[in-house]
């Protein structure tokens, strides 16, 4: 895409195609997926605060052998410079990620495996068979000041880069696409108002903002210069880490926060309702129990509610005089543990978190949840003609 403008009402871009001949585009909206150079983000004149890491860093995808190619992650703490070992799929292939700041990143340019491989080989014992890939670059720490301005949007690195400390980066960047797609899908149907899509900036750049903040921490006490940084780094943290990783409560904190499983839209107005541990903006818990997994249904991006126990009679017919799907489990111990409410009504959203929680159960609350937010689901949801979101990547 070469340029664009917001016409209040559409979109209007010059694109570019790869024979270089240029083409103009109408569409309803934009959303720019087009990387830390982002045209749209330009365009859109929204500041990108934050700042860059002295370091370089470097990537290698290679086939390899040695104790470190086990399948497992392998971290070098013991120099001021990090080092990763990432498993990939297939026998002996793991990615490198590091850094180097001597003078080596001045050339970053002619700078080659070779010029980095001594230490991977002396630290990890690694036997370097073939390297299938080898890049260098910078890293930043950025978040922009908006996700939305009229009709333009920003997702993944277009809104948001950071280290890549526990490996979050294309995680969410998808979390933004399904969280605006589901949104654009409504409005674009007429099934609510383009207000909808306010709701997307402000669910999203706050745990933008998070993420941000916690790799920065990690990625500067992996590399901070000094002695009581190097204590902590190499004596501290070998210690501390397998033993807090002994307790099944530590274990379940990290993996629910390397896979994002934690995060929570509570704090947006779209979301209600107040059932026990689990409110409205949570993720619904997953359960899996005698051959029944809660998460199923989910794969159909749509609207639905679940209830675990016994649902009214008037639930039903309501779900079934709207199309929208019911699902009611028998209950089990397992989903108490989960912190499910028995009875309880949850009102998913086409992206898995809960729109709505309600104890009582009731059509007339549900109703009003839906009414509040001038929202249709279900067979109430007509779809027009639908206007075209111009993906720039």
């Amino acid at each position: 895409m070469l340029s664009y403008s917001d016409e209040g009402g559409r979109v209007i871009a010059q694109l570019r195609g790869p024979d270089g001949q240029e083409e103009r585009c109408e569409t309803a909206y934009i959303a720019g997926c087009d990387g830390a150079s982002s045209i749209v983000r330009e365009t859109m004149g929204t500041g990108f605060p934050g700042g860059t890491y002295r370091h370089l860093f470097y990537v290698a995808d290679v086939e390899a052998s040695g104790p470190a190619i086990d399948g497992e992650l392998h971290v070098d703490l013991e120099e001021a410079d990090f080092l990763a070992v990432f498993p990939l799929a297939g026998k002996g292939r793991v990615r490198l990620i590091g850094t180097v700041r001597d003078d080596r990143a001045d050339r970053a340019d002619a700078l080659s495996f070779e010029d980095v491989s001594g230490r991977i080989i002396e630290n990890f014992k690694v036997d370097v068979e073939k390297i299938n890939w080898f890049s260098t670059y910078h890293v930043h720490h950025r978040v922009t000041e908006h996700f939305r301005k009229g009709r333009a949007f920003l997702l993944g690195d277009a809104a948001h880069i950071h280290s890549p400390v526990g490996g979050q980066g294309m995680n969410t960047g998808i979390g933004d696409a399904i969280n605006l797609a589901w949104k654009l899908k409504a409005v674009l149907a007429g099934s609510t108002s383009d207000a909808l899509l306010d709701t997307y900036e402000t669910e999203r750049i706050a745990f933008a903002q998070r993420l941000v903040k916690t790799t920065d921490r990690v990625f500067t006490l992996a590399t901070a210069e000094g002695r009581i940084a190097s204590i902590v780094r190499t004596r501290v943290v070998p210690v501390a880490l397998p033993t807090l990783a002994h307790f099944e409560a530590v274990r379940d904190y990290l993996f629910r926060t390397v896979s994002q499983l934690e995060i929570s839209y509570r704090h947006c107005s779209l979301n209600a309702g107040d059932a026990g541990d689990i409110r409205g903006g949570d993720r619904l818990p997953w359960v899996t129990t005698e051959g029944i997994d809660n998460y199923e249904p989910l794969a159909q991006m749509v609207w639905q509610v679940h209830v675990y126990g016994r649902a009214k009679p008037n639930l039903a017919a309501w779900c079934d005089g709207h199309d929208v799907p019911l699902h009611v489990f028998a209950w089990r111990s397992q989903y108490e543990k989960a912190g499910i409410i028995r009875d309880t009504l949850y009102l998913l959203r086409p992206d898995t978190y809960i729109g709505l929680t309600d104890r009582s159960c009731s059509v007339e609350n549900l109703q009003r949840y839906l009414d509040a937010r001038r929202m249709r689901i279900g067979s109430a949801e007509k779809p027009e003609e639908k206007p075209k979101v111009l993906a720039q990547r």
